[in-house]
């Protein structure tokens, strides 16, 4: 895994079950090659997830890329998966081995010691199957510990200019989230000259010159443990640069020499980030090559580090000092992972039952979730265009459609707002025409009414082919104690939302995300004001303080999603 950018999540897919014959003759071969070198420990895992997948034409190859282990014993548990033993030539050897012995329309590259999750490769065959021309699809991951902790989950929208993104940093990260067709493999192969990074290199031709999607759903989950390649950090680094430096002959264009820069130096920063904080932390002995790195590429680390050494380490002050000390370090940056005592943190202003507003933050310059749904919004300004629906008032239309609205229409339950030009219940709303709006904004709405569900249907319904729902709807929230009071229903999950929409709206059509962390969400149940937080805190997230939900669900335009050779999603 190659990754210094960081990637929301997308909606399960359900396929009819075939019958045997439709099996054979109908769903395509997915070829899944596994290369292992010296990962017997993790390798059954690999394999069963494989074996789990809902999809039912798989067939699977493990190369053994010369393994000193017991991997050959663990093979003869599975008789019915290709096992090929070469010499050992390393990771792009082992996968292009795996392709040669492969007979699958679609490829999919998973390492031994990661995880499919068991819709993964149905999911992806869909998206292929739709989009008809990409060269490839990738989906978004998560990292676990070697005992399949959850401890991250990398989220990223990706929708068009895949290759300047691809310059600008490794947006894909994990390898097992992509599923390949194999015209790919005709024209490119994976470079041996490569110690890691090669499926990097793969992303950077392949974008190059075809068309490719990308979605948000978790396909597979990231095994961290002592041994990862990616662990290997100055090694990472150097192969990540190297990749970038062949590829810059190609550049053609101003962008794209912008965007390689950018890429450089995102490498750099996200590497040596990395680094910085397994030193810091003090865990493992600092190699000869590690501090080089940091001294070459960041020198400000490389001094923090030092720093943070002869204080904390030559001189042995981790049981001698106050607690103090560490806090003042952790201001400064050098130590991070300062956390107070069970007995010892302060609550300082939040020590009292009750919030600092119940008007969720407008009296105190504006409410802490606007933040997430406004940007949203401002992401999304290109497709507020034409006949625009909004709920309660059209301030949103206005602000972020401005002179690409022709028309807009103001929806409210009941005629007690002057300004609505639609009077109805968005769950019962026959009156309405169908295919009447480009885009319907129905943001903080949905849980206010009991019969979500059928909402949906009804927006599904008067959106024009191609039109788009902009849907925002609060996660942890306060619930007001004003005019919604009696009507206040519902909280969701991104999860929620995105089986909720994808009951209605196809699967390649819905985008969902979740914004927030525990300090946003503290935030907002004291009520305090947007003015009042750093931005920084904002931006940060944590998918398990979920404050804010958004999504994108488009009506389908036609049955098929070519893309023609050079465009992209």
């Amino acid at each position: 895994m190659c990754a210094p950018e960081k990637i929301s999540r997308k909606t399960e897919l359900k396929l009819s079950q075939p019958t045997k014959m439709e099996m054979t003759q109908n769903i395509p071969l997915v070829s899944v090659v596994i290369p292992s070198y010296n990962h017997a420990a993790y390798l059954s895992d690999a394999i069963e997830s494989v074996r789990k997948q809902t999809y039912p034409n798989i067939e699977i190859i493990v190369v053994d890329d010369g393994s000193t282990d017991n991997t050959k014993s663990i093979m003869q548990k599975y008789p019915h998966v290709k096992y090929v033993f070469q010499q050992n030539q390393g990771l792009s050897a082992a996968r292009n081995t795996g392709i040669s012995n492969s007979k699958g329309e679609f490829l999919v590259f998973l390492d031994a010691d990661d995880l499919l999750y068991d819709y993964a490769i149905a999911y992806n065959v869909e998206y292929l199957s739709y989009y008809t021309d990409a060269a490839f699809v990738s989906g978004a991951y998560e990292v676990v510990t070697h005992d399949k902790r959850n401890i991250d989950l990398d989220r990223n929208v990706i929708l068009s200019d895949h290759y300047l993104h691809t310059l600008k940093g490794n947006y894909i990260g994990m390898h097992g989230t992509v599923m390949y067709r194999r015209f790919v493999f005709n024209e490119f192969l994976f470079d041996t000259s490569l110690q890691a990074c090669e499926d990097y290199d793969i992303y950077l031709k392949v974008t190059r010159y075809y068309p490719v999607v990308h979605h948000t759903k978790r396909m597979a989950a990231y095994r961290m443990h002592s041994s990862n390649m990616s662990s290997n950090v100055p090694m990472m680094l150097a192969q990540a640069l190297k990749v970038l430096k062949n590829h810059e002959p190609l550049l053609q264009s101003d962008e794209e020499r912008k965007a390689h820069e950018v890429g450089v130096q995102a490498f750099i920063d996200y590497y040596c980030r990395h680094l910085f904080n397994v030193l810091r932390v003090g865990n493992i002995k600092p190699s000869k090559d590690m501090i080089n790195t940091l001294r070459k590429y960041k020198p400000k680390y490389y001094y923090l580090y030092t720093a943070a050494d002869l204080i904390l380490r030559k001189m042995k002050l981790r049981k001698l000092a106050p607690d103090f000390v560490f806090q003042v370090l952790h201001k400064l940056g050098i130590y991070h992972n300062y956390t107070p005592k069970s007995t010892q943190v302060k609550f300082g202003d939040l020590g009292r039952n009750t919030p600092f507003s119940t008007m969720f933050g407008y009296d105190r310059g504006g409410p802490v979730d606007r933040y997430y749904i406004e940007n949203f919004l401002q992401q999304e300004a290109d497709n507020i265009y034409g006949h625009v629906l909004e709920i309660g008032d059209n301030d949103y239309t206005l602000r972020f459609g401005a002179e690409k609205v022709t028309q807009s229409d103001i929806l409210h339950v009941d005629d007690s707002n002057p300004n609505a030009t639609i009077v109805a219940d968005l769950s019962h709303a026959p009156h309405i025409p169908d295919n009447s709006f480009d885009c319907i904004i129905l943001t903080q709405t949905l849980h206010l009414i009991y019969d979500y569900k059928a909402v949906i249907e009804t927006c599904f319904r008067v959106l024009k082919p191609g039109g788009k729902l902009l849907l925002t709807v609060p996660g942890i929230t306060p619930i007001d104690c004003g005019e919604w009071e009696k009507s206040w229903l519902w909280s969701f999950t991104a999860l929620s939302i995105e089986k909720i929409l994808h009951e209605v709206f196809p699967i390649h059509q819905i985008e969902v995300n979740s914004f927030g962390n525990v300090l946003v969400a503290t935030a907002f149940l004291y009520g305090m004001g947007l003015p009042e937080m750093k931005k920084e805190d904002m931006e940060y997230f944590d998918p398990s303080f979920p404050v804010i939900i958004t999504a994108t669900a488009t009506k389908p335009e036609n049955k098929n999603g070519s893309l023609s050779k050079n465009s992209e999603y």
